[in-house]
């Protein structure tokens, strides 16, 4: 470029030099920005700057190890998906010198402190698979008052504190642009992704009935003891030895895993707060080989099953117990370690959910898909859905009912059950009876139309109470009308 300067008396004219200089840069620049239009400038990371969302776990056995196992194998697909890195920086366990059978993140740390979680301020997501509910509440309480987003699995910490949870949830959000998170999906069903549907999939919908399969444990040893034949006590070692029971299986097999679960998903379906212990809950310890004999000669089998539903518009009846299903029922058709959902609505009807209720991957997967959600900066302002103070649990419902008794031999049993039948309101279905190879084995069982709950246990009541009963009688809901 050359810049012509006159010289007015060999002294330069200043005005008009400027003048110049400045055309001829506009010019430049007008040139330059041509050219970058028509070349684009190479693509750059836009999450090269971003600063990676932190974690810290409380639990590094094996929930915990398979969080850390697949946030290092979907590492890349993660940074797509969310654009920014996950680190897990710290790591809580009760004995850090313990062997991990899980290979620990660069720059992670193994501490045994829980405030070296929860008072490090750079750590965004507490995650809370440490078990118990003493503690965990504690660190729970602790890291959303500190501000920390936090997924958890533990069913029985939320079921027993949902409404503080809730109201602490609120009370810290209440002056914050960007809110507190909490999230829970693996507490109930594992790896099914039942919280999050609830959430946002029956928004416009209403719920009528959710019936399940809740359980792992006990959903495989039902499947021994109808499909293999096997006694209650073998089938509770087979399942033992490959791990789907506790060395104390009571929570399991005595319903109480079940009713946690349930209590949860009612708030989510109904907006009601439950107290767990209101709900009725029975297991599968009162079972035995004979029933699935008669539920055969019925057509149909046996599960465990956690079941909700509306009576009116007001009410909510609610039951944790062993349930009778025709062959054809999709239940029915859920075996081993298998959990399975149905929920009742009145746009979608009837919605299926079936998928692995336990485990380390399982589980893991669901915790990691909260991780995830957090990072992409997805909110979720009512973590249990909106409450609805109209409607009111009631601890009592109507069913068809299956009754077993076990007898010694007597004149006049069959008139003796119509009369306390009778005297309750309860009217008889059928009654039926296997061919007695042992005086010891006598039994028969009643099928009662469609009754109360209540009704139900009176009868029982008044039977066991008579000389020929031998035993407390048994009882279970038929889970479908007109299906007996």
């Amino acid at each position: 470029l050359i810049i012509h300067v006159p010289l007015v008396g060999n002294i330069f004219n200043i005005e008009t030099m400027i003048s110049l200089v400045l055309f001829n840069l506009t010019f430049i620049v007008s040139v330059f920005a041509f050219t970058v239009h028509k070349t684009p400038l190479p693509r750059t990371s836009l999450s090269l700057n971003v600063k990676p969302v932190t974690l810290g776990i409380f639990g590094g056995g094996t929930v915990g190890g398979g969080i850390v196992e697949i946030l290092k194998k979907k590492e890349e697909t993660v940074k797509k998906l969310t654009g920014k890195s996950i680190q897990i920086k710290k790591i809580c366990v009760r004995d850090a010198s313990k062997e991990r059978d899980f290979a620990v993140p660069d720059g992670c740390e193994i501490v045994t402190d829980y405030d070296a979680i929860l008072n490090d301020d750079s750590i965004d997501i507490v995650v809370e698979v440490m078990g118990g509910t003493d503690d965990a509440k504690n660190v729970v309480y602790s890291a959303l008052e500190k501000g920390k987003n936090v997924v958890t699995a533990n069913k029985a910490l939320i079921a027993k504190n949902l409404v503080e949870i809730d109201a602490l949830v609120k009370k810290v959000n209440k002056d914050r642009e960007v809110p507190v998170e909490f999230r829970y999906e693996a507490a109930v069903c594992g790896g099914i992704p039942i919280i999050r549907s609830m959430q946002s999939d029956f928004v416009g919908d209403e719920i009528s009935m959710i019936s399940g399969i809740i359980n792992g444990c006990t959903n495989y040893m039902l499947t021994s003891m109808d499909r293999d034949k096997k006694s209650y006590d073998d089938a509770l070692k087979e399942a033992s030895a490959l791990g789907y029971a506790e060395a104390d299986p009571t929570l399991d097999v005595g319903g109480f895993d079940a009713r946690s679960k349930l209590s949860i998903l009612m708030r989510l379906a109904y907006g009601i707060d439950v107290n767990e212990d209101e709900i009725s809950c029975r297991g599968i310890t009162e079972l035995s080989k004979l029933d699935f004999e008669y539920a055969k000669m019925m057509g149909g089998t046996i599960k465990l099953l956690g079941v909700s539903k509306k009576i009116d518009e007001k009410r909510i009846a609610a039951f944790v117990s062993p349930c009778y299903l025709t062959g054809d029922d999709t239940l029915s058709n859920i075996n081993g370690a298998t959990n399975a959902l149905e929920v009742i609505s009145s746009n979608l009807q009837s919605t299926t959910y079936i998928g692995q209720g336990a485990g380390r991957y399982p589980t893991a997967n669901s915790c990691v898909n909260d991780i995830v959600s957090l990072a992409k900066n997805d909110q979720t302002v009512e973590p249990f859905n909106p409450s609805d103070s109209e409607k009111i649990f009631v601890n009592n419902y109507d069913s068809t009912f299956y009754i077993r008794l076990s007898y010694r031999d007597a004149l006049g049993i069959t008139r003796q059950c119509g009369e306390i039948c009778e005297k309750h309101s309860v009217s008889i279905h059928s009654l039926l009876q296997n061919p007695i190879d042992s005086a010891d084995d006598a039994a028969f069982v009643i099928i009662t139309e469609k009754v109360p709950l209540a009704n139900i246990k009176r009868v029982c009541s008044d039977l066991e109470a008579l000389d020929w009963c031998r035993g407390p009688v048994f009882y279970m809901p038929v889970l479908r009308e007109n299906s007996v």
